[in-house]
């Protein structure tokens, strides 16, 4: 039993170290003079890459764990151990990463939505402060509901459109405490949160390309934004860069940031996984509003932000009206996944944790 608190213990300590350290690592890259360049495609571009180069590298292990318990099998029968039962690999859950130009080509709508998403987050995060970059970023479940109705036909609730209520209330309230208000960050928040709405629905239509399989469509959504972003970046960032060259670009600290940065987007995905396996899908998204929260004050101590009455306010309107989102959600789920002939009750407590949620999509890329 207390094997069983500390592992869950330790996986929530383990997102919320990752998640939040993400944000400020990227705020960092974004806007701290010494350390940084003002180029958020060109940082967004390395992140995907490195993120690619993992999903290759991890591809490669899990191909090697695949063919480790064989030939342990093969050699424990030699030796009369008979057949020896072998625990999967941690690796084997990542595919071998493959580029198909045919899958790629059924995965491009996708990857140019994914790219919205990732560059309106940074630009965000860019020009908002850190405590107010929730709230900037808080309308993803509006759009949600309005993609829903409008590109799939399903109907919304009153319970829902409450929801929605609330965290537009919050967003307005929290848009008007903001003491540093950036009206291009909020812009680009809310842009952000149509792409992750967005992506959500395209995930879901392309995922059968892949054979249900997210790493490999991690993969193949980071090597298209990998060779897209290059005609942007020259672009709009190229005399930027150039300068760079003789400063940040030769500081050994910013290109250890950079990669430890997209080292965490990457994490991001695992420890997500693994936070709604050891808890549920509903707990997951109670620890995604704690540590919003958590992220939020924090930062109006570590970045200085000028907190108000408000602003505060609006943070917290945001995220309870998130999580009753989440609650309402999943209670209508439930109910749903009732057979028709049986009276609406509460499912028994060993089949709640099977019931699906969408996670929060309050990080960056959380």
């Amino acid at each position: 039993m207390n094997d069983s608190i500390i592992y869950t213990a330790s996986v929530v300590a383990t997102y919320w170290f990752v998640s939040i350290n993400m944000v400020y690592l990227n705020k960092l890259l974004m806007t701290n003079e010494g350390v940084s360049i003002p180029a958020p495609l060109f940082i967004t571009w390395f992140q995907c890459v490195i993120t690619a180069l993992i999903c290759y590298v991890a591809g490669m292990c899990g191909e090697r764990s695949h063919r480790a318990p064989h030939v342990y099998s093969a050699v424990a029968q030699q030796e009369g151990e008979g057949s020896v039962p072998v625990k999967p690999s941690f690796f084997a859950q990542f595919p071998k990463a493959q580029y198909d130009f045919s899958v790629s080509s059924r995965i491009f709508p996708l990857s140019l939505v994914f790219m919205g998403m990732i560059t309106f987050n940074n630009l965000c995060l860019k020009w908002v402060e850190v405590s107010f970059y929730n709230v900037a970023r808080s309308l993803t479940i509006v759009f949600n509901v309005f993609f829903s109705r409008g590109l799939l036909g399903i109907r919304t609730s009153w319970c829902t459109l409450l929801c929605i209520g609330v965290v537009v209330f919050g967003f307005f309230l929290g848009s008007k405490g903001e003491v540093n208000f950036s009206m291009k960050g909020t812009l680009a928040g809310v842009c952000s949160s149509i792409f992750v709405s967005l992506n959500s629905i395209y995930t879901k239509k392309v995922l059968p390309a892949v054979d249900d399989n997210h790493w490999r469509l991690t993969f193949y959504n980071n090597v298209n934004a990998c060779v897209l972003f290059i005609p942007l970046v020259v672009y709009f960032e190229g005399e930027i860069i150039h300068e760079a060259l003789k400063n940040q670009l030769k500081s050994p600290s910013f290109w250890m940031l950079m990669t430890l940065a997209g080292f965490f987007g990457f994490s991001i995905g695992i420890v997500t996984v693994l936070q709604i396996k050891a808890t549920s899908p509903l707990s997951h998204n109670v620890s995604g509003t704690a540590k919003a929260s958590v992220q939020s004050m924090m930062a109006f101590y570590i970045w200085g932000n000028d907190p108000t009455v408000f602003g505060v306010l609006g943070i917290f309107i945001v995220l309870g009206g998130s999580l009753l989102y989440t609650f309402v959600k999943m209670r209508e789920n439930r109910m749903l996944s009732l057979p028709p002939n049986r009276p609406s009750q509460a499912l028994p407590s060993n089949q709640t944790n099977e019931i699906k949620a969408e996670p929060m999509k309050m990080n960056a890329t959380v």
